[in-house]
């Protein structure tokens, strides 16, 4: 389809240079896959879709996504990721980082160049945005899910290597370790968003991370020194630097409640929803992989190393928005933490919003917040409608 006309009795749109917004009704016009136009009102002529309840959102962007479907995707064959890109947008999300965990570096970058020759092969869904390597470069003492005996410094070469694919874009790292600050240095000057995790770093450890260039932190208060009075760490400073953006897995088992509404106002306009959804996620209870290691999924709860040590979630973004606006935080705000903060964040300001110019990648979110039709690029890839 060439040209599409969505209206919807609610919507979120970004008009530019204004904050996201909720408006009753709107209407979004769909060009050659970009928007064409987006406002409030009656539509410009006879809508080809009409949606009479919830709310039309920008597709949503995770950052994190270790593995869905039973597939994890540091090691899933090209089947695998057939039905992991075919089956995201059942859960909104449009865009998405494949996540690796810690590995050896030889053994990570074999995996960016299996990924890298499959992915001209995939069907249309979710975008595959890069990767996000979440370690080697982490802390021993907050290493949660991850095997230790992998865990190394950044070095520079080994930085090389893994940037030889050109698809990392994101790197968590504890900054602690020796050669980071250098490393993060490295990476942002080759376009790579650094993230600070599973780190036992001084709250002033981790504003030099950023002033090296260091943006986001890793799932915030998980793996991580937190607040103290006389001793502030990485949660801190995640909550109280503007050059920041908290992660938060907002599953209510990682954070509690009060915890996430803490980050969402202290944090205002920078936490970014995640997911850290493992193999096991939109799958039953049951055994499966997460780097290489068993996970067990529980009837209730996120998925578990056989010491009883959380390993990623079965959280669903969309679920981690209808958290968010549970919570009390506003629509426009919760949807904005799983759409245009990260999408901002790895430089694609083309995604990620309702707005004149941008990728026609939407999500209409029934009353549930649950994704009821998902389309990307204009395309319908899940759900009823055109």
């Amino acid at each position: 389809m060439t040209s599409l006309l969505v209206t919807a009795h609610r919507m979120i749109i970004t008009p530019a240079g204004s904050p996201t917004r909720v408006v009753s009704p709107g209407y979004v016009r769909v060009e050659g896959g970009v928007i064409a136009e987006a406002g409030e009102g009656p539509p410009p002529g006879a809508p080809d879709t009409e949606l009479p309840d919830g709310l039309l959102a920008p597709g949503l962007v995770d950052l994190q996504v270790n593995g869905f479907f039973g597939h994890d995707m540091a090691d899933a064959d090209e089947s695998g990721w057939h039905t992991v890109v075919s089956r995201l947008p059942e859960t909104g999300v449009t865009a998405f980082l494949p996540t690796f965990i810690t590995a050896p570096v030889a053994a990570q970058a074999e995996a960016l160049r299996r990924t890298r020759d499959l992915l001209p092969g995939l069907p249309p869904g979710t975008r595959v945005l890069g990767v996000h390597l979440e370690g080697p470069f982490l802390s021993e003492k907050r290493k949660g899910a991850h095997n230790a005996a992998h865990l190394t410094d950044p070095a520079p070469e080994a930085i090389r290597t893994l940037l030889e694919t050109g698809l990392v874009k994101l790197v968590t790292l504890a900054p602690e370790r020796d050669g980071a600050l250098d490393a993060i240095r490295t990476l942002t000057e080759a376009g790579v968003l650094v993230s600070v995790g599973h780190s036992d770093a001084t709250a002033a450890q981790v504003s030099a991370a950023a002033g090296a260039g260091a943006r986001k932190v890793t799932h915030i208060f998980n793996a991580q020194s937190g607040v103290h009075h006389r001793d502030p760490g990485v949660a801190v400073q995640a909550l109280v630097d503007d050059r920041l953006s908290p992660g938060l897995i907002l599953d209510l088992h990682h954070v509690s409640a009060p915890v996430a509404e803490l980050v969402f106002r202290a944090a205002a306009g920078r936490v970014v929803l995640v997911t850290d959804a493992a193999s096991a996620a939109g799958m039953p209870p049951g055994t499966y992989d997460l780097g290489g290691e068993p996970i067990t999924m529980p009837e209730e709860g996120p998925p578990l190393r056989a010491d009883g040590t959380i390993a990623g979630s079965g959280l669903r973004l969309d679920e981690a928005v209808g958290n968010a606006i549970g919570l009390g935080i506003g629509e426009a705000a919760a949807v904005d933490a799983a759409t245009r903060v990260p999408a901002d964040l790895i430089g694609r300001p083309d995604l990620g919003r309702i707005a004149p110019g941008a990728a026609a990648d939407l999500v209409w979110l029934g009353p549930d917040h649950r994704a009821r039709t998902t389309w990307v690029n204009g395309q319908n890839v899940f759900g009823g409608g055109s």
